[in-house]
């Protein structure tokens, strides 16, 4: 087999390029449910992550959050400043110490939760359909070993 070399300016071919090909996929799929919860409750993505993940976690730091969902920390901060200027997350001191804060979400935000939740349910339920068990499984198992 003799090897052809690339032109000095190979472009990526994006369409066969996984890291492009995971982000289409994640950004199609989460604009897909972002699009009802944006406009019922004017909520961001990444706000609503941020609540997903207090959801979850409870009385977890901004720094948690970052760490959970590997977005980035400007970005985290002013969802958060903004979901609590909303009145969707609480914003506590931990343990009395003024420099660490813990956030949960309010009354107003799990009502927003409780919402949105099984709308995101329903929206992966339907994504999910278009597998067979067995790719299912598999999805699971790949998606798990390429996050370790």
């Amino acid at each position: 087999m003799t090897h052809v070399p690339l032109p000095a300016h190979a472009p990526l071919e994006l369409e066969h390029f996984l890291p492009y090909r995971l982000s289409i996929l994640s950004n199609t799929v989460s604009q897909g449910i972002a699009d009802e919860y944006q406009s019922r409750f004017q909520l961001s993505m990444t706000e609503w992550r941020v609540m997903t993940v207090l959801a979850r976690f409870p009385a977890s730091s901004a720094t948690q959050v970052v760490e959970r969902t590997r977005m980035d920390k400007v970005a985290v901060s002013r969802a958060v400043a903004r979901l609590v200027e909303a009145g969707r997350v609480d914003r506590d001191t931990y343990d009395g110490d003024k420099r660490r804060s813990v956030l949960k979400l309010s009354e107003a935000g799990w009502a927003i939760h409780d919402e949105v939740a099984p709308m995101a349910r329903e929206h992966e339920r339907e994504l999910l359909e278009k597998l067979s068990d067995d790719e299912k499984l598999w999805l699971g198992r790949i998606l798990d070993k390429l996050l370790s």
